[in-house]
């Protein structure tokens, strides 16, 4: 063999020996990426069996039944979740259509689309389609980010051929459904279907609806019914042709679908986003505490909570609160802040709520927490109250009102005049403090309390004491207390728990809880009437005529020095007045979260006497009473 013959047979050996370590490197290669495809997506539905259970926007509604919010997810967005029978045939076949036609005939992958996809973009030099499947679509937006690249291609992939041995057809594509950003904040269908075109019942949806939401998912930003300018139009026009070449309608229905203008409808949401926030965190606390849920999770659980919210009376309650004029100034360093709480004494039902002067949701709710001393307007829960129902003194009985030391406890009359002896409906009437701590000592600290307590109001062992006659509490009481408390006299003596909650539903419609009420009978109807006309006596006659309306009033108003050196002994740290009116039990608060030197008010309970009538005669108006 020539020198030359060698070097040849050599030079072929080397190609041959680098070809077939190139071809076993690629088979081994693909023998990892099938490994790699076929465990990946397991491992990761292993990890991760939360990602198929769809977060959830949960639903608060009014007593009217109309939406009062609803609750964001984590991402910001919003989703209602609906099962494949609650949607129309047609949507479902129009999505089929437009994403995945082949949805049917493939295990996850469409090796058709992809194929497809590859030549387009290899012809186009661009990277614009995807020939992802339904099912891809799904592995991508719940386990993956949006970024094109080979590795995430092959995740997606493996992602999707593990779905499609986990779950079937019809799960996938309700997953699907439920799942795909539908712009605006929107996910899934059922939301989409809400809030663009006012649809709570999908099966109503019209064939121009359909195709206008099978239209987004190409284009969420530029293709949903809100987006401006004339691509919404002609993307649901190219739907509309598709739903037509598959024989879903025919060419006169398409064309008569093509001719409707996009018009987005108002959601069902009625109110805006600031509405009721301090209801709503009431609403949750309570929910949370009914079914043992966290507050998250009634967020994002797909809950429906029905409320007992007067929509008319929270309006009037927010509008009220808005003007600056009926408060006092605002001080150096902060504004006066307020809270206000009116229950349905009937049923306990708590009609409307505020927490603040401008609340939002997860902020201070003043209306809730124990923290503020109630001054004078404890005096019908803690003196005369108690006194009533023993029997022992009515409201002609003569009270003493003289200048007295209980041990080391001196009270005073705010005027510095004593007269006596006072009959119990002018002591309260004209809020004298003399004879009210008498009478607490008459009555006994322990006998009082308990009265208290039966209005809803349990004083701790700290409170065994005769300061608490004038409203000197440990820790203080709620605006919602104290309404609660005076909605014992409302009533006729009977306590109705007061709540936000009427009933919880989850996201398959099962109730969860129904309010079932507990009315009782916990003081004489006889004291019930007694104090009402004493408390009518206040608002006519007495301090609190300021909260006079045209129908009749009764309640008690409230002040709590501020006590502080260096500054007026006129400065005021809380002003309270709580009330009723033949249908509905009030408490107003107006004060300062610290109050200090920079920041007292000067002003009397009076001021919370106006904002109580305005607020009520809004509140009756607007709710229609």
């Amino acid at each position: 063999m020539s020198r030359l013959d060698a070097r040849a047979r050599r030079k072929l050996l080397r190609i041959f020996y680098t070809a077939f370590d190139i071809g076993v490197a690629c088979a081994l290669l693909l023998v990892a990426l099938i490994v790699y495809v076929h465990l990946y997506g397991d491992a990761v539905l292993d990890r991760h069996p939360e990602k198929l259970k769809l977060a959830e926007s949960s639903i608060i509604l009014a007593s009217d039944g109309t939406v009062l919010r609803r609750i964001p997810l984590p991402e910001s967005g919003y989703r209602r979740s609906a099962r494949l029978e609650e949607m129309p045939e047609l949507l479902i076949k129009t999505f089929l259509a437009v994403e995945d036609h082949r949805y049917y005939s493939h295990q996850g992958l469409d090796y058709t689309g992809i194929l497809r996809a590859a030549l387009h973009n290899a012809v186009y030099l661009d990277n614009a389609e995807g020939g992802s499947s339904i099912t891809q679509q799904l592995a991508r937006n719940l386990y993956l980010n949006r970024d094109k690249n080979l590795l995430r291609k092959l995740n997606e992939a493996s992602l999707a051929i593990a779905l499609e041995k986990r779950l079937s057809k019809e799960e996938i594509l309700q997953h699907y459904l439920n799942q795909i950003y539908m712009g605006q904040g929107q996910y899934g269908v059922k939301a989409a279907a809400e809030h663009y075109f006012g649809k709570t019942y999908m099966k109503e949806l019209e064939i121009w609806q359909i195709a206008a939401l099978a239209a987004i998912p190409k284009g969420p930003s530029v293709y949903n019914p809100e987006s401006a300018g004339e691509r919404p139009v002609e993307r649901r026009k190219l739907v509309l042709r598709i739903m037509e070449q598959r024989g879903l309608i025919t060419h006169e229905e398409m064309v008569a679908a093509a001719k409707q203008e996009i018009r987005p409808e108002a959601g069902t949401e009625a109110y805006s986003p600031g509405t009721g926030a301090s209801y709503i965190n009431t609403v949750l606390k309570e929910a949370s505490r009914l079914t043992g849920k966290t507050e998250t999770e009634l967020q994002t659980g797909g809950y429906t909570i029905v409320t007992g919210m007067n929509p008319g009376a929270q309006l009037a309650l927010e509008e009220t609160f808005r003007n600056s004029d009926f408060f006092p100034s605002d001080g150096k360093t902060q504004q006066v802040e307020a809270a206000m709480v009116i229950i349905n004494h009937d049923n306990g039902e708590i009609v409307a709520l505020t927490g603040g002067r401008d609340p939002s949701i997860g902020s201070l709710n003043r209306a809730i927490i124990d923290a503020r001393q109630p001054g004078s307007a404890f005096k019908p829960v803690i003196d005369y109250g108690p006194a009533l129902e023993s029997g022992k003194f009515m409201p002609d009985s003569l009270l003493l009102d003289r200048k007295q030391r209980y041990g080391s406890y001196s009270p005073d009359n705010h005027n510095g005049i004593y007269r006596g002896q006072v009959s119990m409906s002018q002591a309260l009437q004209q809020s004298i403090n003399a004879p009210a701590v008498w009478l607490l000592k008459q009555v006994g600290v322990e006998n009082a309390r308990a009265f208290a307590a039966k209005l809803g109001i349990v004083l701790p062992q700290e409170d065994n004491n005769l300061s608490i006659a004038l409203g000197g509490l440990h820790t203080g009481v709620s605006p919602l207390k104290m309404a609660q408390a005076y909605s014992v006299f409302a009533s006729g003596g009977t306590f109705n728990e007061a709540h936000t909650v009427r009933s919880i539903s989850d996201a398959q419609g099962k109730m969860l809880y129904r309010y079932a009420s507990k009315r009782k009978q916990v003081v004489s109807p006889l004291t019930a009437a007694n104090m009402t006309a004493m408390l009518r006596d206040v608002v006519n006659k007495g301090t609190g005529v300021k909260a006079r309306m045209n129908i009749p009033v009764a309640g008690k108003t409230g002040t709590t020095q501020a006590d502080l050196p260096g500054v007026t002994g006129k400065a005021n740290r809380d002003l309270w007045f709580v009330g009723y009116t033949p249908a509905w039990t009030a408490a107003v608060w107006m004060g300062f979260d610290h109050t200090d030197k920079d920041n007292f008010m000067t002003a009397g309970s009076g001021m919370a006497a106006a904002l109580f009538s305005n607020v009520m005669n809004k509140a009756y108006t607007g709710s229609g009473r």
